[in-house]
Formats: structure tokens, sequence, C-alpha cells
């Protein structure tokens, strides 16, 4: 369950895309529930003209940072206005299942514990070299090489043979990867030290989907990568547009990609402007973008915009509560058993204090909504639906602490050992009601005794957020985030031990034996793997590390003139965004 809607990967969402920082005037009904039945995920198909200019808003209240690879980026933002060119290697169906119809073919050998990928001929770089074996190994190197600092080198990857050993420094190579026809070939063999159920899964977070331009960045250093040209300024990509212009966290032009496998894509251009979610509604009623998100809490305001089609989605990303209880040291996440909030009736009474269902129905109209557990309902069957989740019950919230022996002095409570007890909120800027629904949360918990600061007094840029909250920062007791997930539902590269992203930093033997067995060979049968997914999720209700709080409706407002805009998975470059090949002007 890797995150990020570029699906083989792993991203930050902001919390801004959820519904949980919603914005604009308060309404104490439920209307938007009763048109998000009437959504599509698809413009009409029309007939298609040749040629025009297409205007696209990425709605942020922070500059995308810019960084152009798949293994050194983890902000969506920079996903978002990247998808343009960004293709995967495979393609999709609608349950997010691998299929050879992309730009590479794809065998699993379950015996002979090996993927094979072979790149199609014609698939080429957008300077028009053609992409080979060593362009998808070299990913792995990126991704592996201590140098980039790649926060998705995780334990599933570790699975490849050789993996550790290049990290680790001890082998210049991959030895798990050959390429049979030399690196200018197209042919990739990986190989695994196990194989795991949920490798046929696009997401699944055991091998890289996406490949890297060797030939562009070869002389770069790995620990210089990040911050190059090639990466910030002239990245390479084989998708159906190619970047003209970049005004640094600012907008982007595209233009065809005149080499693109599939043929020359509709649009003459597309420019890709950044604008503040504030004024998203106004956008949208003024035409001033052919396709623009809508902030739910705006939807009164522009449903009945004329010359516009909604097309909108309960997409994989859900908003959540982590509270920090241990360290990210030597590779693998620690846990401070003395950490302020390794206290599981402390965590379990903040959770039953959030009045989640009144924020989202008076912020939103409905078109958010509570989820239960860290597993949303999309992925069917792993979906515990027993798990009912941290329903408003501020009576259970005032037990729990009293029978913890957090008492009572004054105003607020102290902690069992008698020392103050203050608890230092990191959440981030956002919309214009991001703010008073956080500070409604921190009323909420004064209303059980608890003293909730914001860490530094105010809400925290995206960027700066994410820093604190990487690094451990001393000054976060807990912090409001999301996550984009990915297709695949194992949630082992976001809770697990060697998971970077395992942002609370816990580490139970309990809940490594759930990761691993849902993960296992044993899980290669259905019921098992269900089973163990359900265990996980009571397991970690229980322990209330993570509380889930909300998921939403994503709306896009698209120009009607537009066809060929789709949301479903079959109709996607295998990274969750639409096929903007097919997008294009209706005659």
């Amino acid at each position: 369950m890797k995150l990020s809607r570029v699906l083989g990967s792993v991203g930050v969402v902001s919390a801004a895309a959820l519904a949980l920082v919603a914005c604009g005037k308060s309404s104490n009904n439920n209307a938007g529930a009763k048109d998000a039945k009437k959504f599509k995920e698809t413009t009409p198909v029309k007939a298609v003209k040749k040629g025009g200019t297409l205007s696209y808003a990425e709605e942020t209240d922070t500059p995308f940072t810019g960084i152009f690879n798949n293994e050194l980026s983890t902000s969506a933002i920079d996903s978002d206005v990247a998808q343009f060119g960004n293709e995967s290697l495979f393609d999709v169906d609608d349950s997010y299942k691998i299929n050879s119809k992309g730009p590479a073919t794809f065998k699993l050998d379950r015996k002979a514990k090996t993927i094979t990928i072979e790149v199609k001929k014609g698939v080429k770089w957008s300077d028009g070299k053609q992409v080979n074996a060593k362009d998808v190994e070299y990913e792995y190197e990126v991704m592996a090489n201590k140098g980039t600092k790649s926060q998705r080198y995780t334990a599933s990857l570790q699975n490849i043979v050789g993996v550790t050993e290049y990290h680790d420094g001890k082998a210049k190579t991959i030895s798990g990867i050959d390429m049979p026809d030399g690196a200018n070939g197209r042919k990739v063999v990986i190989h695994f030290k196990e194989m795991k159920p949920g490798m046929l899964q696009s997401g699944n977070g055991y091998f890289l989907e996406t490949a890297s331009p060797y030939h562009q960045l070869k002389n770069i250093p790995f620990n210089k990568l990040e911050s190059s040209d090639a990466v910030r300024k002239n990245p390479l990509f084989f998708g159906p547009y190619k970047i003209s212009k970049i005004v640094r966290g600012q907008s982007i032009t595209w233009v065809p990609n005149k080499y693109y496998w599939r043929g020359k894509p509709n649009l003459d251009k597309i420019t890709v402007s950044v604008i503040n979610s504030n004024s998203a509604s106004q956008a949208i009623k003024s035409h001033k973008f052919d396709i623009a998100q809508v902030v739910n809490s705006q939807w009164q305001q522009v449903k009945n915009t004329k010359k516009v089609n909604f097309v909108a989605k309960v997409p994989l990303q859900y908003g959540y509560m982590g509270f920090k209880v241990g360290k990210w040291e030597h590779g693998k996440n620690v846990m401070n058993p003395k950490a302020k909030m390794n206290n599981k009736s402390l965590r379990q009474a903040m959770a039953y204090a959030m009045n989640i269902d009144a924020v989202t129905k008076r912020y939103t109209q409905g078109l958010s909504f509570r989820i239960p557990t860290l597993i949303p309902e999309q992925f069917g069957q792993y979906f515990d639906k027993n798990v009912k989740g941290y329903s408003y019950n501020l009576k259970k919230a005032n037990q729990l602490l009293d029978k913890a022996g957090y008492k009572k002095k004054g105003t607020y409570r102290v902690q069992p050992n008698g020392k103050p007890l203050t608890i230092h909120l990191a959440a981030m800027t956002g919309s214009s009601t991001q703010e008073p629904i956080i500070r409604n949360y921190i009323q909420q918990w004064k209303k059980i005794g608890l003293n909730v600061k914001l860490t530094g007094g105010r809400l925290i840029e995206f960027n700066s957020f994410y820093d604190k909250v990487q690094n451990d920062d001393p000054s976060v007791d807990m912090f409001i985030g999301a996550w984009s997930l990915s297709s695949e539902p194992s949630p082992n590269d976001l809770y697990s031990e060697k998971a970077p992203m395992n942002y609370s930093r816990f580490v139970t033997p309990e809940n490594t034996k759930l990761l691993d067995e849902m993960d296992s060979q044993k899980a290669f049968n259905h019921k098992y793997r269900v089973e163990k997914f359900h265990e996980w999720q009571k397991y970690m209700f229980d322990e209330a590390y993570v509380i889930p709080i909300a998921n939403s409706y994503s709306i896009t407002a698209v120009n009607k003139k537009l066809t060929g805009y789709s949301l479903k998975p079959s109709d996607s470059m295998g990274n969750g965004f639409p096929n903007w090949y097919n997008v294009a002007y209706a005659k």
C-alpha cells in the first residue's frame, strides 16, 4: 500500500488534498452525498479534433519542489505536475492487475522466483533514444544507492537478490538484476529471495514500475542527482508529452513527445499553473482553466457551473493522525518505550475525542467521510467492515484517561508520574478552514483535559511539515498527515520496521508478524491473506499508533469541450493518472 497516486511508488500527499482541510462557508447539510451518487468517472465520448492548448490548475498553497525522478520524489504535488509525461512501464486493468499492453511486457515465474520485463521496441525517451534494459536497471540503482538517500529504499525492495549488498557498498552492481541481451537490449530479469502474493498487482512495492534515462544521468554522482538540472530543469520522459518550459515551483508547459510510442497525442500544448486552493471555485466558475480540482467544501458554489463536466471518484487515499513513539536510526524504526505518546489509553482517548463526522458534514456537505480502518473500502475483501473505528465518545475518552492515571490538575491533566503534560501537534497549512478545523480538534482535546499546542504555534507549510516529520523533530509529539496509496493493499511499506515512511516509528513484534504473514508464501492463498489483513486492522485499531481520519470524493471540473478524460485504472498510463494521449478537444 505504497503511497502516492503514482501507483508504482510512494509519495506524500498534502493533507490539503483531503477533505479534512476543507474550506468555504459552513453548511450543515449532507447535500454533497446525494450529488456524489450521480458522478461519472469519464467524460462523454466524442469525435476528436486535433490540436489546441489545455490549461490545468495545480491547486496547492505551496510551490511544487520540482523533483522529476520517481525514486527521489516524495511529493504528490510533484507527481501531479509530472503526470503528462511520466508514464509507467505497465498498463493495468480496472482491478489494477498488471498486463502487457503498456510500454513493457511482464512475466512472473513463481518457480524460478523471477519477473521478466521487456520494453517494447519504439518506446523512446523524449530525446528520441530507445528505453533500454539499463534504464530499467538504473532505476534500482537510484533507489538503492546510499548517495541518493531515497525514501523508497524499503524492506520490500530488499527482497530483490543483491539490493542490500549494493546499498551497503559491498557490491558495485545489483547481482539479482540480469540484462540477458546486454545494457542496450530491452529485456530485464529480476530475481527475488521469495515471491509475494501481491506481485501481479501494480503498486506492490516489490519491484519498480518506472525507468530512469541512464544516458542522461550516468555522469551525475548519486548524491548530486536530486539537485541536478537533469532532474529539476530538463527531465526526460517516455510518456505522450515532454516539458518545454519550467518556471520553478509555479508552472510547466508541456508539448507533444514526437517519439511517443503510441503515436502523436492530440493536444498541441498543456500548461500547468499553480493556484491557491482558496481560488479554486472562482477559477472554475470563470472557466479560467480547462481542468481544475473542486475543493469539496466549495461544491455548493460550483455545482451549477455551465459548460463543465464533473468527473469524480473516491481515490485510494486518506488523512490520518500519527503519534511519535520513536526515531529512525540506522535504517530502521526504533521505538522508545518512554516516549510521551507511548501510552495506548492516551492515544485512544485522543481518537475518541475527535468529532470527525461533524467536521466532514459541516465543511464538505458529506463529500468527505470518516473512515474506520487503515485499509480503505475500495480494497474489497481486504477491508474489515467489522472494525468500526473511533466514533465520537467523550465519556469513553475521559474514562480511558482516568483509568490510565492522567489526573486533572485544574483545567488540564498531568502525566501518570505527576509531571505536566503538553502535547505538540504538527499540522499543515491548507485552505481557509484548515485552521478552524485543527483549532476545533484542539478544543475537543481540551474538553477531556489535554493541553495540545501547535508545533511552532502555527500551521506548517507542506515542505517544512514533512521535513520535521521525516526527521523526527523533537518539537513534534503527534501530526496530521495523509497518504495517497498504491493499488496493492499491503501496508508493509508504510508501517513496517524498515519503512522510512512509518513516521510514527512504532515497531512491535505483533505488527511485524502480521505484516510478514500477509505478504508470505502462505498468503498466495487468498482466504488466508484476507484473514491476516483483518487481524492487522483490528490490531492497529486497538493500538492506535495511527488513527485514520477521513477520505473524500475527488471531483474534477473538466471543460465540456474536452473528451477522453477518464479516471478508470484501465484508461490510465499505469500510474493512476488519466492517459493524456487520449485527451482531446471534441469536434
